[in-house]
């Protein structure tokens, strides 16, 4: 197996959307250290606080605030940054914001999706791109065996949908323009992103330690729900590897990818909250039934990541546990005034060396 090399990556000019969001903010933190030239485009950090803001990195990458549904702002960012490598990250990524904002929903993650590969195709010199969307795009029948990249896409909500038809939009531009240009151009489908610096409303771990940290009782509204979560690292470890066998031009690598975590951590709500609870010690109080409206949401989604194992040699590095007890140390940290750039990089470096260890073939 091909081992990573950092240089790989230095030097590298890389265009990258949604960077002020949770995802992006780790990512884009990652990027800089492996010695990346960074150019960020997206919206206002989306919460207050924001990783973004903590870690201040709009002191490390080229920060352009602007929206992927304004198609004439995305052309000329992505001409000024010249990237050779383009992560899309942003996106409208909330299940129940998506019911009320359908509209925004689908022109950000569909509209937004066609406004950077367009641009992208009309720069220029770009090698690799990764289109990031979600475990959700697919067409979700509460079945027992988890989903393959060969499945259909759907959605039942307008984001999973919108995510579904951005799944749609990259296969149609991979065979109608890069196929035959050089450039490769993934999409990739990651499982429920949790780690330390997620701020969001109407999540499942912020929401816990936002009520752990004020001694209230969180409010859960489907605990019985089964969703494959993984730390955002292990997710972002397997962007930069599929970005890297794109950028050297591996075209077999231009395809659909599943990274989720292993079998047995495909878990309810009610597993996570008690978990979570307990690592969290002294004032986490127990959870409450929801008493709001609850819409639908999916109560069984699982990922296949057989393909990324035995094609790229990926593996999940962090069991669940683990994910929670870095989420919890990484919160407590900032929480006792360590810097926050710090302290992320700090796990992103025990990320790399756990990797490493365990014989995945990782970025560090």
């Amino acid at each position: 197996m091909l081992v990573k090399d950092p240089a790989n990556w230095r030097g590298r000019r890389v265009f990258l959307t949604g960077h002020t969001g949770f995802k992006g903010s780790w990512l884009a933190l990652w990027l800089h250290r492996l010695g990346a030239e960074v150019t960020g485009f997206s919206l206002a950090p989306p919460t207050e606080p924001s990783l973004f803001e903590a870690a201040r990195i709009c002191e490390l990458v080229t920060h352009i605030e602007g929206d992927i549904r304004d198609w004439p702002a995305v052309q000329l960012a992505m001409a000024a940054a010249r990237p050779e490598i383009v992560f899309h990250l942003a996106a409208q990524p909330l299940v129940r914001l998506s019911y009320d904002q359908p509209v925004e929903t689908y022109a950000t993650n569909v509209m937004g999706t066609v406004h950077v590969l367009e641009a992208a195709r009309q720069v220029g010199g770009v090698a690799a791109i990764v289109c990031i969307t979600t475990d959700k795009c697919y067409d979700n029948r509460e079945q027992i065996w988890p989903y393959r990249e060969t499945d259909a896409m759907g959605g039942h909500d307008p984001y999973s949908s919108s995510k579904g038809c951005a799944e749609l939009v990259v296969a149609a531009y991979r065979k109608s323009y890069f196929a035959d240009s050089g450039v490769a151009l993934a999409s990739v489908r990651a499982g429920n992103v949790i780690g330390g610096g997620d701020y969001a409303v109407d999540r499942l771990i912020p929401d816990l330690i936002r009520a752990f940290e004020r001694g209230e009782a969180p409010s859960i509204r489907f605990p019985n729900a089964v969703r494959p979560w993984q730390h955002v690292l292990e997710a972002l470890g397997g962007y930069l590897m599929i970005a890297e066998r794109l950028a050297g031009s591996e075209m077999k690598f231009a395809d659909a990818w599943n990274f989720g975590p292993a079998e047995d951590d495909a878990r309810p709500v009610s597993w996570i909250v008690e978990r979570l609870r307990w690592v969290w010690g002294e004032h986490a109080a127990a959870a409450v039934p929801w008493c709001g409206a609850i819409p639908h949401e999916a109560g069984l989604l699982r990922l296949d990541i057989s393909k990324a194992r035995a094609m790229l040699g990926w593996t999940p590095s962090l069991s669940l546990e683990d994910a929670l007890d870095w989420i919890v140390a990484w919160h407590k940290r900032v929480s006792a005034n360590e810097d926050p750039r710090q302290v992320t990089l700090a796990q992103i470096d025990a990320y790399a060396a756990r990797a490493a260890a365990v014989g995945v073939p990782q970025t560090s």
